[in-house]
């Protein structure tokens, strides 16, 4: 096997004393950007957390000692460890609101729906955009309730409708959907049941029987769900588990005498820390894409030969270059450097506060020929937003375990976003009433 998860549990515990929240500050000026990291380096996450920092972090540095920084202006991060608990990223954000040494906060990764959650009011109240790629509360994709909150990328709802359009390719159109019976394995918190109004919605339209089965946290033991799941004996089945409940998951199907083949894991059910561990069962699984895995890039090679080659590089087991959760950090670091980007065009060359970061993400525009440029052509798709559309994106690719590495097995398979949109708005225009806010007239915005 070319990759042992096991260095990463080792790794974590070897490196605890270095990344509690006790991590001595950076050095920071009033001309740099500053950029809060919230991690989860120690804990059962560990495994998805040490290569996520690893990309986000490898790219900041190349951004800063490679290109100079973004038009000269270097960026500064600083770890805060959470154990991916929302308490403690609150903490961690109230920390490192107000900036670092003058440095100033454009935006907060949350890096975890919980956490998207826990934040949101704060992050409204203060003015700080919350990012969470590929995750976040589905209805923040709505910027007209929702100004300082970004689900980018591929909401939940979006990555349901991913799932189902996947699916009916493999049928034969949409039209072949009904009477399908597929099931939902989820996990049973706030990131697991977000898809379930959608699923509701896309079984209404296409006629399959919509089947909601809960795994409570941690999901060690699946035995009762995955025999309810033998005994409904569906044509698909949707894997919403996150952390160490998807290999148990996948093991357990196998167990049941379940195809893997059949099932589809969501984005965070979908990368080597999800199948290594399942061992032989898990060849063959499939799951969604928006951050696929794979080092042939172009962005690796640069990053390879000035960051790697030169002992730069924040990956400690260089086997994790170009992984999932590897490409998950590189991803987030590279929608937010032209997030900055894009507000330096409109506010100066010079770091940007939060409310200047709302407009640069709601101004972000990555099409083709600057995804060429920057070197993520094949690894991120498009992305364009706006103050209506704070997600921007709605595609993923399916990829498939082939007992050895993840390999694509579609191009990007787009969400039907006009299906979901009166979904969110209906969501949101109820958290609009809930707490007293007036949406904002996006066509004003500008």
């Amino acid at each position: 096997m070319s990759i042992d998860l096991r260095r990463l549990a080792a790794a974590a515990l070897l490196g605890f004393s270095a990344c509690t929240t006790l991590i001595p500050l950076a050095q920071a000026a009033a001309d740099e950007q500053f950029i809060p990291l919230a991690t989860y380096r120690v804990g059962p996450y560990a495994s998805s957390g040490i290569p996520w920092w690893a990309g986000e972090i490898d790219y900041f540095r190349y951004i800063n000692e490679v290109e100079g920084g973004i038009n000269g202006v270097k960026l500064v991060w600083q770890e805060c460890e959470t154990e991916w608990k929302p308490d403690r990223t609150v903490e961690c954000y109230e920390r490192f609101k107000g900036g670092l040494n003058g440095a100033p906060v454009a935006f907060f990764f949350t890096h975890s729906t919980p956490a998207s959650y826990a934040l949101m009011d704060r992050g409204h109240a203060d003015r700080i955009p919350l990012i969470d790629g590929g995750g976040g509360r589905t209805e923040s994709t709505d910027g007209s309730v929702f100004p300082y909150a970004f689900p980018v990328l591929l909401n939940y709802y979006s990555q349901a409708s991913v799932g189902i359009n996947y699916i009916a390719s493999q049928e034969g159109g949409l039209d072949q959907l009904k009477g399908k019976k597929i099931v939902t394995v989820y996990h049973d918190s706030a990131y697991g049941r977000e898809t379930q109004g959608p699923m509701k919605l896309l079984a209404e339209k296409y006629g399959f029987e919509n089947i909601q089965i809960p795994v409570a946290d941690p999901g060690l033991e699946q035995s009762a769900q995955w025999r309810e799941v033998r005994q409904l004996k569906p044509d698909w089945i949707f894997l919403r588990t996150w952390g160490a409940s998807t290999p148990v998951g996948i093991k357990t199907a196998a167990r049941f005498g379940i195809a893997v083949e059949r099932i589809i894991g969501d984005v965070w059910a979908g990368s080597e820390a999800d199948v290594i561990p399942a061992g032989a069962a898990a060849k063959g699984y499939k799951a969604l894409a928006p951050f696929p895995g794979g080092d042939g890039f172009e962005i690796h090679q640069r990053l390879r030969q000035h960051i790697l080659d030169t002992g730069k590089s924040d990956l400690r087991d260089q086997d994790f270059f170009g992984k999932v959760y590897y490409n998950v950090g590189l991803i987030n670091a590279a929608i937010a450097v032209e997030a900055l980007r894009a507000g330096q065009a409109k506010f100066g060359n010079r770091p940007l506060n939060g409310e200047e970061g709302r407009w640069a993400f709601e101004h972000l525009d990555i099409d083709a020929a600057r995804l060429q440029a920057i070197g993520f052509e094949g690894l991120l798709q498009p992305i364009s937003l706006s103050c209506s559309d704070h997600e921007g994106g709605g595609a993923a690719r399916v990829q498939q375990w082939d007992g050895e590495k993840w390999t694509p097995v579609t191009d990007w398979v787009e969400a039907d976003r006009e299906l979901l949109r009166p979904l969110i708005e209906e969501k949101s225009a109820a958290y609009a009433r809930e707490k007293g806010i007036t949406p904002r007239d996006c066509g004003q915005e500008s």
